[in-house]
């Protein structure tokens, strides 16, 4: 049976390295499942593959698409799936890592039909945030979908606009499109979850802000600071040391800033997969990478004698 592996976890969790030897174990290449390190000309900032790690294991979804390209996690789904088809083709194994819970969640469950937004509909609709601000919008959210507008992050700008967006568009609510049945996929999917105690987790994640400002990451910034607007830089990093060079903010609290949103976006992480009961967990501040192989391997080997025994 063609199967598909799965390692997730938090940002700074590392996942990374534990890909690449995984990878090169099964004679896989990496699917890349974070949202950010699709885009290109933002490495440092999005922890992105070195070219070392590049030049070990063939990566895709790796710094494909320019910083101005509209994707989505609709998108991501179909191109994965296809993608799939192809590769098992020639593997009976493959490797998705990565950090994106919508993005692993496109691929292992599927996600809703919702009609891709044409560009008249999204352009107006940023439009009206950037003049009007949120709360106009929410509250005509509240008029136009009530039942999503009970549920929805009303913080979360993103969401409340996609949500209008539809609505504008279809002429239908955005609940009428959210069903939230699993769908079912022609491979088997085994998933990974690394996971810390959350000091070391935090700890790692401070040290690597740092060494991401030791490696450059003020010059990348201010190379893609003309494009500040774009949903791909509305990211943590980006976004705080924007503000130092608006003049806003002095770059050591900027730098404690991105600390602190990556710490919380790692918390945001591990809520949503804290019950998935599908998810075999590894605690990395416990077991060296060998120790970790040898659990998936032995998980594999006893999902492969179960699928057998069913036959």
């Amino acid at each position: 049976m063609k199967t598909l592996l799965v390692i997730l976890g938090p940002t700074g969790v590392g996942k990374t390295e534990l890909s690449l030897q995984l990878a090169e174990r099964l004679g896989s290449p990496i699917i890349n499942a974070d949202s950010r390190q699709i885009y290109q000309d933002i490495e440092i900032g999005t922890a992105s593959p070195t070219a070392e790690e590049l030049a070990r294991v063939k990566h895709f979804f790796v710094h494909t698409l320019p910083l101005d390209a509209y994707y989505s996690a609709a998108e991501y789904e179909k191109d994965v799936l296809t993608l799939l088809d192809e590769l098992f083709q020639t593997h009976d194994t493959l490797l998705l890592s990565g950090g994106s819970m919508m993005y692993v969640d496109a691929v292992t469950k599927g996600i809703d039909d919702i009609p891709t937004v044409d560009e008249e509909t999204r352009s107006m609709l940023k439009e009206r945030f950037e003049k009007e601000g949120l709360e106009p919008l929410l509250a005509e959210l509240k008029l136009l979908d009530p039942a999503y507008y009970d549920l929805v992050d009303k913080k979360n700008h993103k969401r409340v606009v996609h949500a209008l967006e539809i609505c504008y568009m279809t002429g239908r609510t955005f609940t009428s499109f959210r069903t939230n049945t699993q769908k079912k996929r022609p491979f088997r999917i085994i998933q990974f979850g690394l996971r810390r105690n959350r000091e070391q987790l935090f700890e790692r994640i401070n040290q690597r802000v740092d060494e991401m400002m030791r490696n450059g990451l003020m010059e990348e910034v201010k190379r893609v600071y003309p494009l500040r607007h774009l949903n791909s830089l509305n990211t943590v990093g980006y976004k705080e040391l924007f503000k130092v060079l608006d003049g806003e903010w002095e770059l050591p609290m900027a730098v404690e800033r991105m600390k602190k949103n990556t710490r919380v976006y790692a918390k945001k992480q591990m809520t949503w997969y804290q019950n998935d009961v599908g998810i075999h967990w590894l605690d990395a501040d416990k077991m060296n990478s060998a120790e970790m192989l040898k659990a998936i391997e032995d998980v594999v080997k006893t999902t492969d004698l179960t699928c057998k025994d069913s036959e």
